[in-house]
């Protein structure tokens, strides 16, 4: 008999990890299979309103919605199969029916789908493919044949995919009719196998115009940096030589600088790390088709890294110098701050020195006058001790008031000297705020 386990709670989000793992996951296919597939690009302020068009196509066909919130739906509505998916940038349809005609791509999946509906997707179209699912059997595909028929005689590109038991074949060109075709010829691939494949290549082709995006942003970039860094150049020429005088002037040049190329990073900065990541998906669904060349035929892996990878060198480069424009700028900004800071400093030392200077001037001047305050002090006093020699002699006493007065001077100068003194010191040694010593 078994007992339940006492465990702690779950995680809030465990169940919804968890499912991530299984989400999306792969059509199982088995040719002949034809499919539509197209990829919008938008921000998420689509997204619900995508989610509530996925909805209202259900309704038409009476098949249950998406949940609300999904970011993922697949459904059989009957003519055609609807699988949905969102991501960050975009959203991916797949209109999915069963047989082909003798040409597979004379009557695609999304001529099913109603018109209304799909003239009201949001967002715009990135890819656009056409894809057919066809059983090889024991022949050998005439590759000549299949691109006079299928592809309007352009070079083919394409492999064995899976370990050979796929050949996928594409041209990667768009059509008169707004898609690309893709034809993948099945020798033994298994269902979920097949519908895998299916997925990388059209991934490939969605994630290497994703990465695409950001070739633009990098040419439009490449004169502004050019500028910036012949800004850069001169501001630094002129930091050897400038003048104190001229400090300021060239970090205001320089704080304007720095303001712009920040300004560039924080636009860019995102479509930069997005083109990486795009490209590393791209590298990474190519490996997993396992190819296989065809002789005469270039790979998907050939095609992507001469088209693609200069393309993504060049807005590596591109990230890379605005990058090391940033810290350039940011390192010229800290010295010549630096600069200013010590023009600064010595400044002040010149005013305190000059404070000194004014403050020892202004000591003497006050000794100069505590002298002199000496001086008239003893001369009140030695007059007032006159007057009062001259009042003694008057009552009888024998004085004499002028020597009573000259032997009084060096006493009372004494006196007056010490008295300033000691009140001097106790101004000086007064503790601040109380007055007192």
């Amino acid at each position: 008999m078994s007992t339940s386990l006492q465990l702690p709670a779950n995680h809030p989000q465990r169940q919804e990890l968890n499912d991530e793992a299984h989400a999306r996951p792969a059509e199982s296919l088995t040719a002949p299979v034809r499919i539509s597939y197209v990829a919008l690009y938008g921000d998420s302020a689509l997204r619900d309103g995508q989610l509530q068009h996925i909805a209202a196509l259900a309704e038409r066909f009476d098949v249950k919605p998406p949940a609300p919130g999904a970011i993922h739906y697949s459904a059989d509505m009957g003519r055609f199969r609807l699988k949905w998916e969102r991501h960050s940038e975009f959203a991916r349809y797949k209109f999915i029916a069963p047989g082909t005609g003798e040409d597979p791509f004379a009557d695609p999946p999304i001529r099913q789908v109603p018109a209304d509906w799909l003239a009201g997707l949001t967002g715009q179209i990135l890819t656009a493919t056409h894809a057919a699912f066809l059983p090889l059997g024991d022949a050998q595909p005439d590759y000549d044949a299949i691109s006079g028929r299928l592809f309007a005689g352009n070079p083919l590109i394409g492999s064995a995919v899976a370990g050979g038991a796929g050949i996928a074949l594409t041209d990667l060109r768009i059509r008169p009719d707004g898609f690309s075709r893709l034809l993948v010829l099945d020798k033994s691939l298994r269902p979920r196998q097949a519908g895998r494949a299916l997925q990388r290549l059209l991934e490939i082709d969605t994630y290497r115009l994703l990465a695409l995006l950001t070739l633009p942003v990098a040419r439009r970039l490449s004169p502004v940096l050019a500028a910036s860094e012949r800004e850069l150049a001169e501001i630094t020429s002129a930091l050897v030589s400038v003048a104190e005088a001229g400090e300021p002037q060239l970090l205001d040049r320089l704080t304007r600088l720095a303001a712009q190329i920040e300004s560039f990073e924080s636009q860019n900065n995102y479509r930069f790390s997005a083109g990486r990541a795009y490209y590393q998906l791209v590298q990474q669904r190519i490996a997993e088709l396992r190819e296989e060349r065809i002789v005469g035929i270039q790979t998907f892996r050939e095609f992507t890294e001469l088209r693609l990878a200069p393309a993504m060198n060049t807005c590596s480069v591109t990230a890379k110098r605005l990058e090391s424009l940033s810290s350039r700028v940011a390192r010229a900004t800290q010295l010549l701050s630096t600069r200013v800071d010590v023009s600064r400093e010595q400044q002040s030392i010149a005013v305190l020195e000059s404070m000194n200077e004014r403050a020892d001037l202004q000591l003497r001047l006050q000794q100069t006058v505590e002298g002199l305050s000496v001086a008239a002090i003893t001369y009140y006093i030695i007059g007032l001790i006159g007057y009062a020699a001259r009042g003694v002699q008057a009552s009888g006493v024998k004085i004499d008031p002028d020597m009573a007065m000259g032997i009084a001077i060096p006493f009372v100068i004494l006196a007056v000297a010490l008295g300033i003194r000691r009140i001097h010191h106790k101004v000086l040694h007064a503790s601040p705020g109380t007055g007192h010593p």
